[in-house]
């Protein structure tokens, strides 16, 4: 029995079942019968077959209703009684008889004889397109025809009757050579018409076109053959007149191109017979075919009138000739045809003409001269033919060419000129910057719509110009060399620092919060307006993210697009908390990465390039995992938890890299990135528990280094696994030892510690013993520098793991502290004090002031095409070796240093003073000496901000060392007044991210008195000697500066509260930084530090409780506390004073006029703060310091002050407030006075003179008293007119009186008597009559005293009562000009004001 068909059987299957059921002549289980037509149940079926029966619808028949719509009842068919189907006829005979398949119906063709009947091919036109017929074209000369016939008809009639038409045979030019015919025959000329054709018909011997190649009959030639005798035979009973009437007839309906193959065809025929005669018949003369050229019809012959070349203009000189046998070369368009011309020559440039600039293919910049071969493909441009390579614009328009080789080949060339322009290639050679031209041109969302493409070559080319203008060329590069530093895996963010006003938050806002808040806003602006001020963001806002999922998991590309998109991720997830979420939160965009680059398992890689990355380990995704984990615990929580990370881990530690099937570059690599993943996420308190399942492989690790340090030529790869190796065992060993937070604690902190750490600490008590002999590995090569500069981050990472060994050790409560005490004094004997006497030490400690960022700003140099709104790490001068980042820095190694001895000082008080020793360095005095010295500020930029962070590590920690040596052994003076200044610095330079830093600097340094050694090696004595020096003895004891000082450092300890409460930084960052300092790693929120916006504190930072009183009492009409306000005032003031006399370097930021002004401030707190004795004293000493000769020249009013917006606003409310509640107070008057200096503006006393004279009346401040002298006042003569006359009003009308006023009084004398005496022939007619007129007033003045002091006056002099000497009679030449003054002023009369 035959089985029935299964799934999978193919149509050859089926047709063997059914031979094999034909074979066997079994009947068939299912028999198809027709039934009978049903037609009222008459049908007869006997009745013979009608022979042509159709179906005929008669309309009368038809019912007046339309049937209803309801389905009709199933048709079912059957066999017709009339056609009984045959019972032993086989089915496939049946079906080939009834076949009406087309190869059935071809077989049967039978061609029909058409030689008797005409056929009209359409007339060929010159042009490629028929014209187009307008309605406002007349028909000239055509009856007019009745009816209405449209275009289209009267177009096709008159097509017709052209045709019609054939021309005589007198006028038929012949267009083909003599010896060329249609198929085998030509047309004679009219002079041998008659007689017989020029050439014989018998000369045939066969076909020149039709050989029957084509047919598959054996027969194929004999046919064609027979088809030629069959021509010939009827061209033979054929007339000359009919053979040359057929000729045109066939000419006018073939092709031209189809005519010009034939006789190309046939020509090369009849060369070929010539060829074959000439060498039978070497002597024989040879046959000149000579023929005339095809004469085109009339209408494609005549040129158009655009084509027509003026008379004047020089021909057009072409390379080649067009011929009109050529296609589509009928008619010759010279216009179209310049390309192909000779280049002209590079124009020379003669002048310092800006020109545009061209790039080679290879982004090179070319010169505007040089002469390039044409064949590099330089030259297929519109503009400036001549000259080689493209522009820009260009560029960006092969961008949007329909051929896709194009748009890739100016994506990457685009992508070569932006890494050059990085790369600082074009210099000063180029006009403005490349990338912001690109930028402003939409360059940014130009790679993003060809990301969009849907070829793989100009994705590919996208990505990579994507990649070159985000990653800059470095930048991980410098990150992962220092991750192994002292908090080296703390980063900034690279994101812009300037954003907008409505985008900035307080302090304590949590970066989360931060992030979300920020979203919506920011998502209804275009992409443009961000990409604007920052590129990541507008990136991200054209899901950019989604389509790079895509590229990875549906395109597949190959391994360099998968690097450049590992690449862009990674720099996306450092631009901030907000963006790493984003790119987690993308949907797959991980869950890709980790499936298709991280597998588990994968076959075995050969030897050279990979083909593909999919399905294979690559370092780069692990690296772009930790950077998202480095972006805060959550999102490394979500990636242990979320994406089987602890599996990955575990497979990439456990096996050592030489036994990974990898390359072995990448397997080294892949190993890091490993490890510090794993780190990343212990910095957290996370991943702890893998420690115990990796035990004997970490031991295995950290047994083979030594032999690996010892290894030669170093391995750099296998020294940076070993170093990230040793920073993991430094954070499991801090989580071993950290302490569970308290159960009071509030806030999410208390929340995010609730998890105990699964390691504890004798699961890493035995690592110690392992790490000790690296470094003493290393330590062996310290003094070859070649050798030391090699090992890397490896000394640094071993110091640092000591230092976190013996930080957790010591907080075991259940340990006994002799032990780590013991272990301790044994390392600093063997290990330590050997290595301070060592004199490789002291170079490094030499090397400092070369390395220093600070000391060398110009390190820090923006890089060439740098870019506000694109974040980098590139400098100027790049990172030589003598540099912070470079291979010879010695800032790592001396950092970890300094902490390890900070923490065993700390830990063991016995062995500070012994490790101490190493802050008398001469190399690391130099520096701190040149770090004190005042310089101005390095500018602010993601490079600074990173290399400068870690150069403040190394001077905290020193001053660290030097505190807790200063409580056990006094310390030179010299030495405390250094670690002192060194401090302030430090304190006034921190950058956010330092909180802890600054307020463990507030706590023990800034404030402590050993640091100001002045206060016993009289200094107070010598303050108050100075001032007797500068200001005479006026002064009554015991008031003097210098027990103010004596005072104020009695007052030390509730001079730090104070700044402690008015410099208090957020809460919520301060708490962030002492977990990551403290290494309480349960705290931690993340690895990523604020944006570096600004300094941590202000430059005025100890006026800032003074200022903040201010902004108290301007908020606060009611008043502020007086014992409050008193306090704070006083311990502000005489800290400051502290500074001035002793520190004076440390307020060398803020200038003589901000000091000023922060003491106005003060006086406009309340109405009474500034009548408090200490709070006069303090004041009175401080604007004495200002007054000084060597500080008043550069008090300067007239510029910017920092953090005040105007200073003439500010004096006008001092003026305000000191004619309302002053009541004479002399120190209030003489800061009043002070501004009104003759070289500040003079709009500063007009202020006075103009809108409060009333103040006048209080300004009682003695001669005696004034702090500078009364000529900066005098001198020189005042030049404002409308001063003038308010100092001669105030004069005359009493308002300025010698009484109460006595300073202002003798200024306005001064100035007026300079005035009405002046003959200065420049002046103008206006100053003129006015002196002319004051004059004339004071001569006539009733007051005697005043017109003999405006007349009589000599010279300034504060000792005199009146402050100014008079001459006793007036000199010659004033009494000669007051007489003719006064005599024409008898004769006209007084004049009128």
């Amino acid at each position: 029995m035959l089985s029935r068909p299964k799934p999978g059987e193919s149509e050859v299957d089926l047709l063997r079942f059914q031979s094999q059921f034909l074979a066997t002549g079994a009947a068939p289980a299912v028999q198809l019968v027709k039934k009978g037509i049903r037609r009222g149940g008459d049908a007869n079926p006997d009745q013979p077959p009608l022979q042509d029966h159709r179906d005929v619808v008669m309309l009368d028949n038809l019912p007046d209703l339309p049937p209803a719509l309801v389905p009709a009842p199933p048709k079912r068919a059957r066999p017709s009684p009339s056609c009984p189907l045959p019972e032993h006829e086989d089915p496939e005979e049946r079906l080939n008889r009834h076949d009406q398949h087309i190869t059935a119906v071809l077989t049967k063709i039978i061609e029909r004889d058409t030689s008797s009947v005409a056929v009209n091919l359409p007339v060929p036109s010159g042009v490629a397109f028929p014209p187009v017929f307008h309605r406002s074209q007349g028909r000239q000369g055509k009856p007019t025809t009745s009816g209405k016939r449209s275009i289209f008809a009267q177009e096709i009639a008159a097509r017709r009757a052209s045709e019609a038409k054939v021309p005589p045979v007198r006028e038929v030019t012949p267009t083909l050579d003599p010896a060329e015919g249609a198929a085998t025959c030509g047309a004679p000329t009219p002079k041998e018409q008659g007689s017989q054709l020029p050439w014989n018909i018998c000369s045939f011997q066969g076909p020149h076109l039709i050989t029957g190649k084509g047919l598959k009959t054996p027969k194929a030639e004999q046919e064609a053959q027979t088809i030629h005798e069959e021509n010939v035979a009827r061209l033979q009973a054929m007339a000359p007149e009919e053979i040359l009437q057929e000729q045109q007839r066939l000419l006018a309906q073939l092709d031209p191109s189809l005519v010009a193959f034939l006789r190309s065809h046939n020509r090369t025929c009849e060369q070929a017979e010539e060829k074959t005669a000439g060498e039978q018949r070497p002597g024989g003369p040879s046959a000149e075919v000579t023929g005339k050229e095809p004469i085109a019809p009339a209408s494609a012959s005549e040129p158009r009138q655009e084509d027509v070349l003026e008379p004047g203009a020089p021909a057009l000189a072409l390379p080649v000739t067009p011929q009109k046998e050529w296609l589509h070369m009928d008619t010759v368009e010279l216009e179209k045809l310049h390309w192909t011309q000779d280049l002209p020559a590079v124009r020379r440039q003669q002048t310092q003409e800006r020109m545009q600039a061209r790039f080679s293919l290879q982004g090179e910049l070319l010169a505007p001269d040089v002469d390039l071969p044409t064949h590099l493909g330089l030259h297929h441009h519109g503009e400036e033919a001549e000259r080689a390579g493209y522009s820009l614009q260009e560029l960006f328009h092969l961008t949007r060419s329909q051929v896709s080789q194009q748009r890739a080949l100016a994506l990457h060339v685009l992508a070569q000129v932006i890494s050059r322009a990085q790369a600082g290639e074009f210099g000063d050679r180029l006009m403005g910057s490349v990338l912001h031209l690109l930028l402003d041109a939409g360059f940014l969302f130009l790679l993003r719509f060809s990301l969009d493409d849907r070829i793989d070559g100009v994705i590919a080319a996208a990505v990579r110009a994507l990649r070159v203008l985000l990653v800059a060329p470095g930048d991980e590069g410098l990150l992962d060399s220092t991750f192994s530093w002292y908090h080296g895996t703390l980063v900034f963010p690279l994101m812009p620092s300037q954003e907008d006003k409505e985008d900035e938050d307080e302090d304590e806002e949590p970066p989360a919060e931060k992030a979300k808040r920020k979203s919506p806003e920011e998502g209804n602006r275009p992409p443009s307006d961000l990409a604007r001020r920052d590129v990541i963001k507008g990136l991200l806002a054209t899901s950019l993210l989604p389509r790079l999922r895509y590229v990875l998991e549906v395109t597949c590309p190959g391994p360099a697009v998968v690097l450049d998109i590992l690449a862009v991720l990674i720099r996306l997830a450092r631009h901030s908390l907000e963006s790493a979420t984003r790119v987690l939160e993308c949907p797959r965009l991980i869950e890709t990465v980790v499936r298709e680059f991280l597998p588990t398992s994968w076959s075995p890689m050969g030897v050279g390039p990979t083909p593909s990355l999919h399905r294979v380990p690559c370092a780069s995704a692990m690296k772009l995992l930790r950077v998202l984990a480095s972006a805060g615990r959550n999102i490394a929580a979500r990636l242990l938890s979320g994406f089987d990370l602890r599996s990955r881990l575990c497979r990439f530690i456990a096996e050592a890299p030489q036994d990974l099937a990898l390359p072995p570059e990448e397997a080294e690599m892949l190993s890091t990135e490993a490890f510090r993943l794993w780190a990343v996420t212990a910095s957290y308190g996370q991943g702890s528990d893998l420690y115990r399942e990796l035990y004997p492989v970490l031991m295995r690790a950290l047994q083979a280094a030594p032999k690996e340090l010892s290894s030669q030529p170093p391995r750099p790869l296998a020294l940076q696994r070993i170093a990230s190796l040793l920073t993991l065992l430094t954070q499991l060993t801090l989580a071993a030892g950290s302490t569970a937070p308290e159960p009071g604690s509030d806030s999410a902190e208390a929340s995010l510690s609730a998890t105990p750490c699964s390691i504890t600490w004798t699961q890493v008590s035995g690592l110690q013993p392992l790490v000790e002999p690296c470094l003493r590995q290393t330590l062996k090569l310290l003094p070859r520098p070649e050798m030391w500069s090699a090992l890397g981050p490896v000394p640094t990472a071993c110091l640092l793991f000591l230092d976190a060994y013996y930080q957790a050790w010591s907080q075991q409560p259940g340990l006994c502290p002799g032990d780590w005490l013991q272990d301790m004094e044994r390392l600093s004997e063997e290990l330590l004090l050997p290595l301070l006497s060592q004199p490789p030490l002291g170079s490094l400690w030499d090397a400092l002031g070369c390395c220093s960022p600070l000391c060398n700003p110009q390190s820090c140099a923006l890089a060439p095409e740098a870019l506000s709104s694109l974040v980098s790490l590139r400098c100027a001068g790049g990172h030589p070796p003598l540099s912070l980042a470079g291979s010879a820095s010695p800032f790592p190694f001396l950092t970890a240093l300094l902490s390890l001895f900070n923490t065993l000082g700390r830990i063991h008080r016995g062995l500070c003073g012994q490790l101490a020793t190493v802050l008398a360095a001469p190399g690391l005095q130099n520096y701190f000496r040149r770090c004190v010295a005042p310089m101005a500020a390095p500018h602010l930029t993601a490079f600074s901000a990173w290399a400068l962070r870690h150069e403040y590590h190394l001077q905290y920690l020193a001053l660290t060392l030097a505190q807790r040596a200063a409580t056990l052994q006094p310390v030179s003076a010299t030495s405390a007044a250094l670690y002192h200044g060194m401090a302030l610095a430090l304190l006034s330079r921190l950058l956010p991210g330092s909180e802890h830093l600054a307020h463990e600097l507030l706590l023990s340094c800034v404030f402590r008195l050993e640091f100001l050694p002045e206060r016993a090696s009289g200094g107070p004595e010598a303050a108050d000697f100075s001032d007797r020096l500068s200001l005479g003895n006026g002064r009554a004891l015991g008031c003097g500066r210098g027990a103010l000082l004596a005072q104020a450092c009695q007052d030390l300890p509730s001079i730090r509260s104070c700044y402690l409460a008015h410099c208090s930084l957020a809460r919520a960052s301060l708490l962030a930084s002492q977990a990551l300092y403290r290494g309480e790693l349960q705290r931690v929120p993340a690895l990523l530090l604020p944006v570096p916006k600004e300094l941590l504190l202000p430059t005025d930072w100890p006026f800032l409780p003074l200022i903040q009183l201010y902004h108290r009492a301007s908020d606060t009409p009611s008043g502020l506390p007086p014992a409050d306000t008193v306090g704070t005032a006083m311990r502000a003031l005489q800290w400051v004073l502290v500074l001035e006399s002793w520190r004076p370097q440390a307020l060398w930021a803020v200038p003589p006029a901000a000091r000023l002004a922060r003491l106005m401030c003060m006086f406009l707190v309340d109405s009474e703060l500034f009548r408090e004795t200490p709070i006069q004293r303090l004041v009175a000493a401080l604007l004495a310091w200002l007054c000084q000769p060597e500080v008043l020249p550069s008090l300067n009013l007239d510029c910017p002050l920092p953090g005040l917006t105007s200073f003439p606003d500010l004096y006008a409310d001092f003026l305000e407030h000191f004619e309302a509640v002053s009541f004479g107070d002399h120190l209030f008057g003489a800061l009043v006075l002070l501004p009104l200096q003759r070289r500040f503006s003079v709009t500063l006393r007009l202020a006075l003179f103009g809108e409060h004279v009333g103040a006048l009346r209080a300004l009682g401040l003695p001669l005696t008293q004034l702090p500078v002298s009364l000529e900066c006042y005098t001198a020189p003569p005042e030049d404002n007119l409308a001063l003038l006359q308010l100092y001669f009003r105030a004069l005359v009308t009493g308002a300025l009186h010698p009484r109460w006023c006595p300073v202002l009084y003798a200024v306005a004398v001064a100035h007026i008597n300079s005035f009405i005496f002046s003959q200065d022939p420049k002046s103008s007619d206006e100053i003129k009559a006015a002196r002319r007129s004051m004059l004339q007033k004071t001569w006539l003045l009733a007051d005697e005293g005043l017109r003999q002091h405006l007349l009589h006056y000599k010279l300034p002099n504060s000792s005199l009562p009146e402050g100014f000497e008079l001459y006793p009679q007036l000199p010659l030449l004033r009494q000669q000009y007051l007489q003719k003054l006064i005599s024409g002023l008898l004769q006209h009369g007084v004049s009128e004001t």
